[in-house]
């Protein structure tokens, strides 16, 4: 049986707090994007050490401004999952995404004075669904700023599947997820289920 190609659309990878650095796996999963001559993205937040609602969204839809509608994946992770769910909110500020996948947001109870404005976030279903042709959740069963688990936390409220992955701590670098096969892999397929 013949190989099926691999999915071309551009990818643009939407950072936390503190952003991903050289060592995490939105960083590592780019530089396997552009070897394969995949076009990626990441919004040029001014600060990502500081962030700012206003000024991330700003940043996001310049990012996504020129991109063809259903034509792109979001590959969002921790407080730019939230961002994203912010950036849905408003209609028609930039092209519609193909396929979204948000990774580790942070509980919805967060209480943190740096990113409060973040949180809560608005969980709105219709929004979420008229943002992109699909959105799915992923987290692991053991995520410190996730206690509630990502089903009851957002899938259950804006009725998306959710991936669980067992002992993943954050999904970051400092829980071991430098490199991670699985994002790549959700990246070359058509399909939304990320496993």
């Amino acid at each position: 049986m013949p190989r099926r190609p691999s999915r071309a659309v551009p990818t643009v990878v939407v950072p936390g707090w503190g952003g991903s650095g050289p060592e995490h796996w939105q960083t590592w999963l780019e530089g396997r994007l552009q070897e394969a001559g995949r076009q990626t993205r990441r919004p040029a937040f001014d600060d990502v050490d500081n962030p700012d609602l206003a000024g991330w969204l700003a940043a996001l839809r310049a990012a996504l401004a020129d991109l063809p509608a259903d034509g792109y994946d979001v590959l969002a992770h921790s407080l730019g999952a939230v961002l994203w769910l912010h950036h849905v909110q408003v209609p028609g500020t930039s092209p519609r995404a193909a396929r979204v996948a948000l990774v580790s947001p942070p509980s919805p109870t967060t209480a943190e004075p740096q990113i409060d404005e973040f949180f809560p976030p608005p969980l709105y279903v219709d929004a979420v669904r008229a943002g992109a042709d699909g959105t799915v959740l992923v987290a692991s069963d053991d995520d410190p700023y996730l206690p509630e688990g990502i089903a009851a936390a957002y899938g259950v409220p804006l009725k998306i599947a959710t991936t669980v992955i067992e002992g993943g701590g954050h999904l970051n670098a400092d829980s071991g997820f430098g490199e991670w096969p699985a994002a790549l892999n959700w990246c070359n397929r058509d399909n939304l289920a990320f496993f």
